[in-house]
């Protein structure tokens, strides 16, 4: 049957005498409008109460003609080439394949450059494994343009040259004496990278690498490495899936390095009746949580429970567990299902704990599980924080000599960088390898300055057996060399790291040219050396005893994460990150203390949402061992009760421009790279003020989200599960699709191209890809925290996260007749509680909503001046030199699309974030206009891509192919979640995915006629 269940964006919307979340549905604007801000005065424009009417008075035509003529136009220069490049065309984008590895995030990639710029990041479809960018891959680009990147190498704090850095390190490298010299550095996983280490080694006999993560892996990685005598970690598919297990493991998001979010895509697409079975065990609502068919919210320590519960089910051992009623049929249920899927059944675990991550192992091989592979298994995450804490007792000792720090910030990052710093004195030559003044080049004797990826070259074994290579898509534009050219030459070899990196391709058995080209190479030899040291194994039933008698710590379990945005804090320095919603919470520019509903209400914590929407909040004061830190604390449903999430990568200073320097540093809390913590939580009071979107937009509880279960999709009724709506016709119901009640006469759109888009709202997890992607190809502007809070966020592409709880007459009658008793988890004592408190536990839906451009377009019709009209190809345009600002369009349009622009972004001092400098602005796309202030702006089906297509097409004199035409978005989903095509061809794929009974449009009912269509939602529940 079709959903009936009550779907919410926010904990206000469940109280139904709130007055504010009333007035927000109702009222366009929730506050006056700020119109003194056209006359130039900023303070008048925070107390206005200026009128509607007065307003369109002081932008009336007579007034914006005489601004604009009292406005001297601005002066470009143009300068030609003087030998124009033979491969650059100016008009004509070109593309290459490169890699990013910057220690936290690897993808292969492809980017987009024009006329010598890269201005865009696409996934490289052909790589067989991490060919998918995540929305910080997405972003990098824009990292290229930083402002704050140093420019040249630094002693002491001040600018010089290579030469005299050179002559300086290698004076001092000559008077070591027999003290260490120390690489401290990122996991690089490159076969050239060890070759010049050994050269390194050969030069300085004395030399040690320490890898360090800075988000840490410790526990899975000396699991596998005791098992399998390998330094790395199991690599997941999970196309084929048909049960999948994880126990506090956000594999849809960061966890491990990320990346698994394709297979799973591809799972949770029901075919043939099949969808894959997602159980998710964990704290914090994750990513994964969100998409599970199943969530438990469970403590920690909970989970070891589980999963020993889970071994002695699977395994066998005996293990006795105490868990509560609830979770215990739970986990009988789970380990039915993981026997029951035999090789397509899989366990996660994300525990950081290595007796937890070995039963783990032991549990995927009973099952003989096919989505599991540790042949040839992830490289990217190598580090040994053990082995980190031993470099600062060295330093601290005097035993090193030298310390190269590269791709890493210690001062930052580690957990007690104090004691780093103070190591750091002892030693006598220390050299940072950074491409900002972060808080650890602030501190060493020489910044040898490191170019961005996009500028580099570079190999990396991201799988074993497979390298991915990075090539320079733009010359050095600063000042920089690479960390490998410069150890090259420190080691006395004076050949270029182009050469050195073509020699080991070759002698890999690669082409070196077929290799760049594809971007990555196979081998079956692997150069890549991993932790030197060997990690003893625990036996299972020492593992097992461990888990079972596992005690809840006094005060609260932290586990801290990494958002979608931010991940581990490398490109902080980024607006388009720092901008993004996080998926889960839907709060920019911040992290946060994420506490439950229950929780909150006994240390004092208290959200609420002001007259304009804004959400606002009090502080919380979290201490480790003596560490006291104050985060603001904003209530999550989901929550596991007892514990606190906070997410890392937040509150750096060093090398941030100061709009950038958000939240508050939680590495203090990492302490010895463990995720989980036992803490305390105290209330601090206070007031803060978050950005948060989640109750902009709404779209007034209408029927939007459209849900099934797995049951009932099977049964092949689509009245049952998906119904056309129906309007009254003399008092019949009529489906809206019907010509009885249309009020438009339509055209005849069989003619040419015409252009749909479809969104599988099963295969969308609510990763941000699109978002971003959408930002960089349409020139989208950052407008800052303040202007985010008002509700004056430009984004064209907005991923909406609705909260959905048994809130019906049905569910609840159900519940009530389940219950058995009056005590226990199903006891009516309880349970009656439960009914009560819909967000201990939310179901989680995400639905990207972008203009539908509608063929009845409700905007068209009310804009005075034909700015808003519709094309034959289905999109519908935005003319904005016509646009005079009145906004009708948005009142009128009923899924809230529309951005207004208030100000102008572009050169502007006041919105210091990309487009108000010029290297800022080599990052603009030249395809799609800069907006102006004062115009309606929204997504346009990035009509520049499907015209160039066309173009491409008629210049070779051939058809198109289905899977040419496509945007920025539907680039960007890796998932598979949005269709992008012509429905004109009958061939195509989006003209079979339209025929679906899974098909709907949004708020169909109204008559639109959208060019977007929808795939509802199956749960395998």
């Amino acid at each position: 049957m079709a959903t009936t269940k009550k779907y919410w964006k926010s904990t206000a919307q469940l109280d139904d005498s709130n007055k504010m979340v009333k007035d927000l549905e109702q009222n366009e604007f929730a506050s006056d409008i700020p119109t003194e801000e056209f006359l130039g005065n900023d303070q008048a424009m925070e107390e206005s109460n200026t009128s509607r009417r007065d307003f369109l008075k002081y932008v009336g035509f007579s007034t914006a003609a005489a601004s604009l003529a009292a406005c001297e136009g601005p002066v470009i220069y143009s300068v030609p080439y003087v030998n124009q490049p033979e491969q650059i065309i100016p008009g004509m984008a070109n593309y290459y394949a490169t890699t990013i590895a910057n220690g936290y995030d690897y993808a292969s990639v492809l980017v987009k450059t024009r006329e010598g710029r890269p201005i865009k990041i696409e996934s490289n479809r052909d790589a067989a494994f991490r060919g998918n960018a995540n929305a910080r891959v997405h972003a990098s680009v824009l990292s290229l343009y930083d402002n704050n990147r140093l420019k040249t190498p630094m002693i002491k704090g001040v600018e010089s040259t290579w030469e005299e850095l050179d002559q300086q390190v290698a004076a001092q490298l000559a008077q070591l004496n027999g003290k260490e010299l120390v690489v401290l550095a990122q996991t690089y996983a490159s076969p050239s990278m060890s070759k010049i280490i050994a050269q390194l080694k050969d030069t300085y006999s004395n030399v040690r690498v320490v890898t360090y993560d800075t988000v840490s892996e410790d526990a899975a990685l000396n699991a596998f490495e005791a098992k399998y005598g390998n330094r790395a970690l199991a690599d997941y598919d999970f196309t084929n899936a048909e049960t999948i297990v994880s126990v506090g493991a956000d594999f849809v998001g960061d966890w491990q390095g990320g990346g698994f979010d394709k297979g799973y895509g591809k799972s949770r697409v029901p075919k043939n009746g099949k969808m894959s079975h997602h159980i998710q065990y964990e704290a914090n609502l994750t990513l994964s949580g969100a998409n599970a068919d199943k969530r438990y919210p469970v403590t920690p320590t909970e989970q070891k429970l589980i999963l020993a519960a889970l071994y002695s089910k699977v395994v066998g051992g005996g293990a006795n567990v105490s868990l509560s009623d609830k979770v215990a049929k739970s986990v009988d249920q789970t380990a039915i299902s993981l026997k029951r899927a035999g090789k397509n059944g899989v366990l996660l675990c994300g525990i950081p704990d290595q007796a937890a991550q070995q039963l783990t192992i032991a549990i995927n091989e009973a099952l003989n599980s096919s989505i599991i592979d540790t042949a040839s298994p992830i490289m990217t995450r190598q580090g040994d924080r053990k082995s980190v804490d031993q470099l600062v007792s060295d330093m601290s000792a005097g035993k090193v000599g030298a310390l190269f720090i590269a791709g890493v910030n210690p001062l930052y990052s580690y957990n007690d960088s104090d004691a780093f710093a103070k190591a750091l004195e002892n030693v006598a030559l220390s050299v940072s390898f950074a491409s900002s003044m972060d808080a650890t080049a602030a501190k060493v004797d020489y910044v040898a300055t490191t170019p961005h990826y996009l500028e580099s070259w570079a190999d990396t074994e991201i799988k074993k057996g497979y390298v991915f290579l990075t090539q320079p898509t733009i010359n050095t534009i600063f000042k920089t060399r690479q960390l490998q050219e410069t150890l090259l030459k420190w080691s006395g070899n004076e050949q270029s790291y182009k050469d050195f990196l073509k020699e080991t391709t070759s002698s890999a058995g690669a082409s070196w040219n077929q290799s760049l080209q594809d971007g990555f190479y196979t081998t079956t030899a692997s150069d890549v050396k991993v932790t030197e040291g060997e990690v003893k194994e625990i036996s299972n039933a020492a593992a097992l005893s461990a888990l079972a008698n596992a005690q809840k710590p006094s005060g609260y379990e932290l586990t801290l994460y990494t958002k979608t945005g931010l991940g581990d804090g490398s490109m902080a320095n980024n607006p388009w990150l720092q901008e993004l919603p996080d998926p889960i919470t839907r709060t920019t520019w911040d992290n946060y203390v994420t506490i439950s509903q229950a929780d909150a209400g006994t240390v004092g914590v208290v959200n609420e949402n002001v007259a304009n929407g804004a959400l606002d909040g009090t502080h919380v004061i979290v201490t480790l061992d003596g560490v006291e830190r104050k985060f603001p604390a904003l209530i999550q449903p989901g929550q596991a009760a007892g514990t606190i999430g906070i997410a890392l990568g937040y509150g750096q200073t060093a090398g941030i421009q100061e709009e950038m320097q958000t939240g508050i540093n939680a590495y203090p809390f990492y302490k010895k790279g463990v995720a989980v913590q036992a803490v305390t939580v105290k209330d601090a009071g206070g007031n803060h003020q978050f950005a948060c979107t989640q109750l902009q937009n709404t779209m007034m509880g209408r029927d939007i989200i459209r849900e099934t279960d797995l049951a009932t999709y099977r049964k092949g009724n689509k009245d049952d599960f998906n119904p056309m709506p129906e309007v009254s016709l003399n008092h019949i119901g009529t489906p809206v699709t019907s010509p009885d009640v249309d009020l438009w006469d339509s055209f005849d759109r069989s003619v040419g191209h015409h252009f749909n888009m479809s969104i599988d709202l099963n295969s969308c997890t609510g990763c941000g890809a699109c978002v971003i992607a959408c930002h960089a190809e349409n020139n989208v502007p950052v407008v800052g925290k303040s202007e985010v809070r008002k509700s004056r966020d430009m984004h064209w592409l907005r991923i909406d996260r609705y909260y959905s709880s048994t809130d019906s007459f049905e569910a609840d009658e159900d519940k009530k007749d389940g219950f058995d008793g009056l005590f226990g988890d199903n006891g009516s004592l309880g349970g009656f509680g439960e009914l009560e408190i819909p967000a201990d536990n939310p179901e989680v839906s995400f639905m990207p909503v972008m203009c539908q451009h509608c063929n009845h377009a409700p905007c068209e019709t009310v804009c005075p001046v034909a700015a808003s009209s519709h094309g034959r190809q289905g999109q519908n345009h935005m003319a904005y030199n016509r646009c005079v600002g009145t906004r009708y369009c948005a009142n009128n349009c009923p899924y809230k699309v529309r951005r207004f622009n208030w100000f102008l972004y572009n050169g502007n001092d006041e919105f210091d974030y990309h487009m108000n400098n010029d290297l800022g602005r080599m990052v603009i796309n030249p395809d799609v206009t800069v907006r102006s202030r004062g115009v309606m702006e929204k997504c346009s089906l990035c009509i520049q891509m499907t015209q160039m297509t066309i173009l491409e097409a008629k210049k070779d004199g051939r058809m198109i192919k289905d899977g040419e035409f496509a945007t920025a978005c539907s680039n960007a989903c890796s998932n598979g979640a949005i269709t992008f095509g012509d429905i004109n061809d009958k061939e195509s794929e989006i003209f079979e995915v339209k025929k679906q009974d899974r098909m709907y449009h949004l708020l169909e009912e109204v008559g639109t006629d959208p060019n977007v269509m929808y795939q509802i939602k199956v749960r395998n529940i």
